[in-house]
C-alpha cells in the first residue's frame, strides 16, 4: 500500500447515465477488488476531504473508478477533463476473498456495482450478477462478458423486475454471494443469506482519511467497533451488527 499520494493523468471521464461518470487513469496501479483509492483534484482546504472511490477495474496500465455525483468533491471531479492530473492515495483497506469458487451471486445496489467488473473478472466459478437501480441501469455492459446471468430490478420498473433486487435473489441457488450497495440492500442480503450460504459485504461509510486514523468510519461488529476503511471495507456478513 502507498502511504503517501501519488499523481494520477486522466484519460477519460465520461458521465454514463445521469450523474453517474466512469473516470479512467492511465499509470501503473494496482489493488485487488474491494479495495479502494482516495482521490482529490482540488487545492486548498474546500472541500477539506477526498473521495474515496471503489476500484472498478485495473487493466493495461489503466484504473478505473465509477462514482456518483452527490456533493462539492465528485462534482469538481466531474469537471476533469482527458491529460488533467489528480492525486490518489491506495490502494487501501480489505478487498474480496478471490480464493472462494463454485456459483456465486454478485448482488449491487445502485453504484454499489462499482467493484462488481474488476470482482467479476477475478473470481473462478459460475458467476451471476443480480442489480438493482432506481430506474437507469449502468456499467452492466462491461460485467455482462465476465458473467453467465444479468438480472436487473428497479423501482420504476423501467427496465428488468419492478422492485428491490433481492426480490430476484435466491440464496439457495448459490454457494457463495458477494455484496455492495447501500446499507438496506446489504441488511436484507445478510439476513436472506444467513445460515444458508455464506456472504462477503462491502461496506459503504463515509471516510474521512482512509487509513484508520480519523475513526469516521466505524461499524459495529461481532469483535466491536471496526474501521471501513482498515478492518473492511469487505466484511463477512455474519460479522457485521445492524442495528435497527
Amino acid at each position: 500500500m502507498k502511504d503517501s499520494y501519488r499523481k494520477g493523468i486522466v484519460f477519460s471521464n465520461t458521465e454514463i447515465s445521469p450523474n453517474i461518470y466512469e473516470l479512467v487513469l492511465e499509470g501503473n496501479f494496482q489493488g485487488i477488488p474491494g479495495q479502494f483509492y482516495m482521490l482529490r483534484s482540488w487545492e486548498g482546504t474546500d472541500p477539506f476531504l477526498p473521495r474515496p472511490l471503489s476500484i472498478a477495474d485495473i487493466d493495461s496500465g489503466r484504473i478505473k473508478f465509477l462514482y456518483e455525483v452527490k456533493g462539492k468533491g465528485t462534482h469538481i471531479i466531474s469537471k476533469l477533463k482527458k491529460g488533467d492530473g489528480l492525486s490518489l492515495l491506495g490502494p487501501l483497506g480489505n478487498g474480496f476473498d478471490l480464493s472462494q469458487a463454485g456459483k456465486i451471486a454478485l448482488i449491487s445496489g445502485g453504484i454499489g456495482i462499482a467493484p462488481m467488473l474488476y470482482l467479476a473478472k477475478n473470481l473462478s466459478g459460475e458467476i451471476h450478477i443480480f442489480s438493482g437501480f432506481r430506474n437507469n441501469a449502468y456499467f452492466l455492459d462491461q460485467i455482462r462478458p465476465y458473467v453467465k446471468t444479468v438480472n436487473i430490478a428497479t423501482e420504476n420498473g423501467s427496465l428488468g423486475h419492478k422492485g428491490l433486487v433481492t426480490d430476484l435473489f435466491d440464496p439457495g441457488d448459490f454457494d457463495l454471494v458477494y455484496a455492495c450497495g447501500p446499507m438496506p440492500m446489504i441488511r436484507a442480503v445478510v439476513n436472506i443469506c444467513k445460515a444458508r450460504v455464506p456472504v462477503f459485504v462491502s461496506m459503504e461509510n463515509r471516510m474521512a482519511c482512509g487509513i484508520g486514523a480519523c475513526l469516521g468510519c466505524t461499524i459495529e461488529t461481532v469483535r466491536g467497533i471496526e474501521r471501513v476503511c482498515k478492518e473492511g471495507p469487505v466484511f463477512k456478513g455474519e460479522e457485521v451488527v445492524f442495528n435497527d
